[in-house]
């Protein structure tokens, strides 16, 4: 006759019959179910509190730099932008050599997030509008040993000149973007140096303008502009600065003021690109808009991007 008898604990267990292994019971299946759904459950909450403390920490750091810019703490955006490493040498030495604008002196404030520019004196904005800021991409050079990062400074800046109907000169990544972009070869032509074509002509520098000289002596210079760039035998030809096809006419708008290290405001022959992340680092403005603060900001102005 079977019978319960005490076991390891104080519990107890029906005793097996002769002969008989005692086999543990299973584990019911909805309890594991049950379990593996709790902890699926709990991970997905942590994955999405994570995410919310992040997102809530970055908009709570631009509420701060805005804060910074806005009520002209320049000393600690100048700490923050140090820190973060976002200015280049020369820059820094522009930084280091410009005083804070006093409370009557204007000042430009650009928003790289929220893409717009302000210029303001005081409290008080006398003008805003928006803006194309860099787009961020990178570039491979083309020997593959470095790179181009298409950003828009952030830091403490200054108008160090004006321009009336910039030229721009296209550096060299301007070539390997549009190569890449067509897949084709790059060449620099170098002064001296002629670049024979199929029918025996040739293209070679001659005073300041890249032309085609036929066998019977008859040139032709190249008329070069963005977009058009000159392509010979599967390759984008790069002009020697210096000539007129290193020389673009109208892509920067009406006016620029520069910056420094080759960045600037200035306005376009692309309206449709002003609100968006698509410049190789100037800030971009509608032609009207960079015409007025052409008309209005002086050389030396202070120009604070973030």
């Amino acid at each position: 006759m079977e019978h319960e008898q005490p076991m390891n604990g104080g519990s107890t267990a029906r005793a097996a019959a002769p002969g008989l292994r005692l086999v543990p019971e299973r584990e019911d299946d909805h309890g594991l179910k049950y379990r593996f759904i709790l902890v699926v459950l709990t991970l997905t909450i942590a994955g999405v509190s994570a995410a919310l403390v992040y997102s809530t920490a970055q908009v709570r750091f631009r509420r701060d730099i805005n804060r910074i810019v806005f009520n002209r703490n320049w000393q600690l955006l100048d700490e923050v932008n140090r820190r973060a490493g976002v200015a280049t040498d020369s820059l820094e030495r522009i930084l280091a050599a410009s005083a804070p604008p006093s409370a009557d002196q204007p000042y430009i404030v650009v928003s790289i997030a929220d893409r717009r520019l302000w210029y303001k004196k005081g409290d008080q904005t006398l003008y805003t509008t928006r803006v194309a800021v860099g787009s961020g991409k990178t570039l491979v050079k083309h020997d593959g040993r470095d790179e181009y990062k298409f950003d828009t400074p952030r830091g403490r800046l200054v108008v160090q000149s004006k321009e009336a109907d910039p030229v721009w000169v296209p550096p060299d990544w301007h070539y390997q973007e549009i190569a890449q972009k067509k897949g084709l070869g790059l060449l620099k032509l170098t002064r001296g140096q002629t670049i024979p074509y199929p029918d025996g002509s040739v293209i070679e520098v001659e005073g300041n303008d890249v032309v085609r000289k036929y066998p019977d002596g008859h040139v032709v210079p190249f008329d070069a502009a963005e977009g058009h760039e000159i392509i010979v035998g599967g390759n984008v030809i790069v002009p020697p600065y210096g000539t007129n096809q290193r020389k673009y006419i109208g892509t920067l708008g009406t006016h620029r003021l520069n910056l420094g290290d080759g960045y600037a405001l200035h306005g376009t022959d692309d309206p449709a690109s002003i609100g968006k992340a698509v410049s190789h680092g100037c800030v971009r403005l509608q032609d009207e808009d960079i015409d007025y603060l052409y008309s209005i900001v002086p050389v030396g102005t202070p120009v604070f991007i973030y």
